[in-house]
């Protein structure tokens, strides 16, 4: 039967078949252009959203997984005819094209991807990268891609969000730190567990690691490792979990956390909501094991895990420091001893970010006492319409000569998408979107990508990260 053999063949393959990468309708669109159309030319941007910049990021991942080398092959071809078949009916599916594309070019992908290096920050409603058909016979195939290539959006706006949290914080911490050295630990991600897959996870995971160090999500330092060169992307440092701490019973609390101590040398995390935290504050910590924190080495990371954030942490640093003493730095402003952290990894989003930096602020608390964890709010509570990414075609050729592609719904202005063949410039310290007739002698900032199945340019992690930073 079709089916049991389509689920052995997928069991067993390391490729997945390349046509099985598109929406279902866009297997009939080669039957809709107008004929002879030579070139399609399609652009994705950021239409606005949540953020008014977006940070570009995971393009190269998408290339390097899915469109690098040959992607193409006979048996694949074979398979998606079968399937395409029963799932949506005879003479639909376009094995002449595909097969043009196998043996003209040896199953590799006669496409061209310009785009935006990876880092740059680039204010929404531009251009983030361009593709085109190189070879006339297929011009279809640029809009087959689309399924795949707007799934950039995810990286995209993961290492929005990120970035967006880091300005947050470089504010407080400029309000109240004397210099921005905690920052790159301040936001660790808590995501991985969270995710929708294993995949979604490494994808996401990396592209916070374009704006901090701090993860728990190993798969992002995988991603990061393999796909854009990183020697060593994010760390982490050992930490407990409520099954190690109420293995020992509530009686047994203070045992556990001296045992921990004990064992783990250097920064460890320690949850202290298990039963009564204000106990662990006062009593354990701050009496029966005051001298084991002060003289271990490295630092003790505090963490609440119930509770109101905005109330709990201000709080818990208030007992912190009655019970360790603290210092006042330049601004003013109350720091512990570089003993002791306090992590609040629960409720952590972009929105919930403020709010309780507000409640440290007012208590007379430094921000830079603080490492805050994110997990779904980071990389799952996020979607396409996060940013408004889209695809849409701008330019064709049809019968020797380049039309503009635009659409403009009467109902809803805001989808009204660019036309031509479209370039990204700088215009002073910002970005703009023009055609290539109006750039004139301005440098087009996006760059070949991909050409004809081949990586033409390769972005590295230092790099990429950089650009981030700027």
């Amino acid at each position: 039967h079709f089916y049991k053999r389509l689920s052995r063949a997928m069991a067993t393959r390391k490729q997945f078949n390349t046509l099985f990468l598109a929406d279902s309708y866009k297997i009939s669109h080669h039957l809709q252009y107008p004929p002879d159309t030579t070139t399609i030319f399609s652009y994705f941007e950021s239409r606005g959203g949540k953020w008014d910049k977006t940070v570009f990021f995971g393009l190269q991942y998408i290339i390097k997984k899915y469109l690098l080398g040959v992607v193409v092959s006979k048996e694949m071809i074979d398979e998606a005819e079968e399937l395409f078949k029963e799932h949506l009916g005879p003479n639909i599916f376009n094995r002449a094209g595909w097969e043009h594309i196998l043996y003209k070019h040896g199953g590799k992908l006669p496409v061209r991807i310009r785009a935006v290096p990876e880092g740059t920050i680039v204010s929404t409603r531009n251009v983030l990268f361009t593709v085109e058909n190189t070879d006339p016979e297929v011009a279809w195939i640029t809009n087959y891609l689309e399924t795949l290539l707007v799934q950039a959006w995810y990286p995209i706006t993961v290492a929005t969000n990120s970035w967006a949290c880091k300005q947050l914080m470089i504010q407080y911490l400029e309000q109240t730190a004397d210099t921005l050295d905690t920052l790159p630990f301040m936001l660790h991600d808590f995501g991985y567990r969270g995710v929708s897959s294993v995949e979604t996870a490494g994808i996401g995971g990396a592209a916070h690691l374009v704006n901090f160090q701090g993860t728990d999500t190993l798969a992002g330092v995988v991603v990061a490792r393999e796909c854009y060169g990183a020697a060593m992307a994010g760390v982490s440092v050992p930490a407990t979990e409520h099954s190690t701490m109420t293995t020992w019973g509530r009686e047994g609390e203070e045992e556990a956390i001296r045992s921990i101590l004990g064992k783990i040398k250097g920064g460890v995390g320690v949850v202290v909501d298990s039963y009564d935290i204000w106990n662990v504050l006062d009593n354990i910590l701050g009496k029966e094991l005051k001298e084991l924190v002060q003289n271990r080495e490295g630092f003790l990371g505090v963490r609440p895990d119930s509770g109101d954030p905005t109330e709990v942490v201000v709080k818990v640093l208030d007992i912190l420091g009655d019970k360790f003493g603290y210092n006042i730095n330049v601004k003013g402003f109350k720091v512990l001893p570089k003993f002791l952290k306090v992590i609040q990894g629960d409720g952590i989003s972009y929105d919930s970010l403020g709010p309780i930096m507000d409640s440290v602020v007012k208590g007379g608390w430094s921000v830079e006492n603080l490492v805050f964890g994110s997990g779904g709010a980071l990389l799952q509570r996020l979607d396409r319409d996060t940013q408004r990414c889209a695809f849409k075609c701008s330019m064709a050729v049809v019968g020797g000569e380049q039309r503009e592609v635009y659409k403009d719904p009467v109902d809803d202005p805001g989808k009204k998408s660019k036309k031509g063949r479209l370039v990204l410039v700088r215009e002073g310290e910002g970005w703009r979107t023009v055609t290539e007739e109006e750039r004139g002698d301005r440098e087009d900032q996006l760059v070949t990508v991909f050409q004809d199945g081949e990586l033409v340019k390769e972005w590295g992690w230092e790099e990429v990260k950089a650009r981030a930073n700027m």
